[in-house]
């Protein structure tokens, strides 16, 4: 096995290394004056298989289209020198929220990042907590491994299960989430976990809708999510459920983006706290907001899916399926 971790994303992979065992492998990144930039791997990958770590979110000093295409062009390198089998472990995957046309002409922007890949000659793609299993499933022609909330914070959300506990969905399109994690978190405790959604309309970036369905009274809500963006999604449904009588809701995301004014959001006195995964540091909060957010890492999961996968074993009860 090879493992490499892209510049980007370096304190990640080091951390997914070492809870697997061992040293990330060498490679070399260079830029050059007119932007242009070539990356190669300074050790010998082939007949090897060999796995490459680069999360895609924006910033703090490169686009997500740039650590796209600098993840693309070191996949087909590893190609181009007689790798086996190549994979692509993409913590957070961009494009990912727009995986089907919702106004007129729209693009299906999930379809072609799947396309760029398989172009490259990919033969797998990993993520976490993608915003449709579904469409990203059916994006890829090559293997996809998806995992799931339940491989990150399952253990943090059974520490928090003391009393009443409900875990929401802020929106209709999450309730398949939340009922897996509920499902989950109800077999780790040994005792019913209730549950609840908002509804939420938006259109032209105008969110709307303040029904809440579900029993949340004097209960402590796990809402739960695949991405923090502004953080008004996650900020409306925890003012739902303190007006209809919960005693805690805190945020649970594996991707905390914190874009725009989150940090002002996420203030908001009905949120006890806020739990991310280590996908994205959130390198956009300072101050009293950085210390709202509690960070669980990912990387042991994605580890044990990287040495499961490497060694032929199953990878049941870490890629968790819609089912």
């Amino acid at each position: 096995m090879r493992l490499f971790a892209l510049n980007a994303s370096r304190a990640f992979g080091e951390s997914v290394a070492a809870a697997i065992g061992v040293d990330l492998d060498a490679h070399e990144e260079r830029a050059f004056e007119d932007g242009e930039h070539k990356a190669r791997p300074l050790v010998s990958a082939r007949g090897a298989d060999a796995y490459v770590i680069q999360s895609l979110h924006g910033g703090p000093d490169e686009s997500p289209n740039d650590k796209l295409v600098r993840l693309l062009f070191f996949l087909a390198a590893l190609r181009e020198n007689g790798a086996a089998r190549v994979t692509a472990v993409v913590p957070y995957l961009a494009y990912a929220r727009k995986d089907r046309q919702t106004k007129p002409r729209d693009p299906v922007t999930t379809r072609y990042v799947a396309q760029l890949f398989e172009a490259v000659g990919v033969d797998r793609v990993m993520t976490l907590e993608v915003h449709n299993v579904v469409a990203f499933q059916n994006a890829f022609r090559c293997q996809s491994v998806h995992l799931d909330l339940r491989s990150v914070f399952l253990d943090r959300a059974a520490a928090l299960a003391e009393g009443d506990i409900v875990v929401g969905s802020p929106d209709p399109g999450g309730v398949k989430r939340a009922q897996l994690f509920r499902e989950a978190l109800e077999a780790r405790i040994g005792r019913p976990v209730g549950q609840a959604f908002m509804e939420k309309r938006r259109s032209a970036g105008v969110v709307s809708g303040d029904l809440l369905v579900g029993e949340v009274a004097g209960a402590r809500v796990l809402v739960v999510d695949d991405i923090i963006a502004s953080g008004g999604t996650m900020a409306r449904a925890a003012q739902a459920c303190r007006a209809h009588g919960a005693a805690d809701v805190r945020a649970l995301a594996a991707h905390g983006l914190f874009t725009g004014h989150a940090a002002e959001t996420l203030a908001d006195p009905a949120l006890s706290g806020i739990i991310v995964s280590d996908t994205v540091p959130p390198f956009r909060l300072g101050g009293e907001a950085r210390d709202r957010v509690e960070i669980v890492s990912a990387a042991p999961a994605v580890a044990k899916a990287i040495s499961r996968l490497s060694g032929g074993g199953s990878i049941s009860g870490l890629a968790g399926p819609m089912d």
